[in-house]
């Protein structure tokens, strides 16, 4: 059985661990949310980094960690160097999911008898993720053949917060955000960039619900599982009860646990490097 660690600012990678679990159900899994620093779109590059190396270094040098994901878009694309220059344990990050998003767009518009359009991925993400030349070296590489449309928000994150501490979506809101791509010009497919997204899905399908919604939680279940399959040592057992940390313990974290505890995680525990 191998002890894995799902890092984020938030919440948004319980939809990582459900696309985890479905795969590998008989492991240790460790969630570790930095709330006191949340939302991670709206720190400088710089103070991301050192956050970041400073948790997880403590976290695991205090408990036994053989892979760790960095469940969050943001964080991924600007501290997974400075980690696994760190750390001797794998650390797997999280990219949008363009290229199957291109690939199904591709063959949707070939299945397709209507139009000689070219397919319309379209990528909603974070701002940080949105500018990133990272973002941009994907979409050149996977999606140059394609239009491909991008929208950066922050009010995604805070509203799939908000739903998991039991308060309702607002709709009209949502219709907001979602505004460049309402109607016929909207996208065939669109990439969930950000794992907070993923807890919005019926709610973004309410809004546009002629796109197929594409996420990588998918893709990282698959590269745990090839990592772990190169572990000869970690048998599978039955797992533990999964153990839920933040970093600062507020009324509304210990409402949002109550989201976990429905997925099999013990008591919210509050870490500090």
């Amino acid at each position: 059985m191998a002890n894995i660690l799902i890092f984020d600012s938030g919440m948004g990678g319980l939809s990582v661990y459900r696309e985890l679990n479905q795969t590998l159900s008989g492991h240790q899994y460790l969630y570790l949310f930095d709330n006191a620093c949340f939302p991670y779109g709206e720190l400088t590059e710089s103070r991301l980094v050192a956050r970041v190396v400073e948790l997880f270094e403590a976290f695991v040098a205090r408990y036994p960690i053989d892979i760790a994901i960095i469940a969050c878009n943001t964080a991924s694309t600007y501290v997974l160097p400075a980690l696994r220059q760190r750390l001797t344990i794998p650390v797997v990050g999280v990219v949008p999911a363009i290229k199957p998003a291109a690939e199904y767009s591709r063959q949707l518009q070939a299945a397709s008898t209507l139009t000689s359009k070219p397919g319309h991925i379209g990528l909603l993400a974070t701002p940080g993720t949105v500018s990133r030349r990272y973002t941009a070296d994907l979409i050149e590489h996977f999606a140059a053949d394609l239009q491909v449309s991008l929208l950066g928000t922050t009010e995604l994150v805070k509203m799939a917060e908000d739903k998991l501490s039991g308060l309702p979506i607002d709709m009209q809101r949502l219709y907001k955000v979602l505004t460049p791509w309402l109607g016929e010009q909207g996208p065939d497919t669109l990439v969930l960039g950000c794992t907070h997204f993923p807890l919005l899905a019926d709610e973004i399908s309410q809004c546009l619900p002629d796109a197929k919604l594409i996420d990588s939680g998918a893709a990282i279940a698959r590269r745990v599982t090839s990592l772990l399959a190169e572990e000869e040592d970690k048998g599978e057992c039955s797992a533990q009860q999964g153990r839920l940390f933040c970093t600062r313990l507020t009324k509304k974290a210990r409402l949002q646990a109550g989201a976990f505890s429905k997925e099999g995680f013990g008591a919210l525990e509050c870490f500090t490097p």
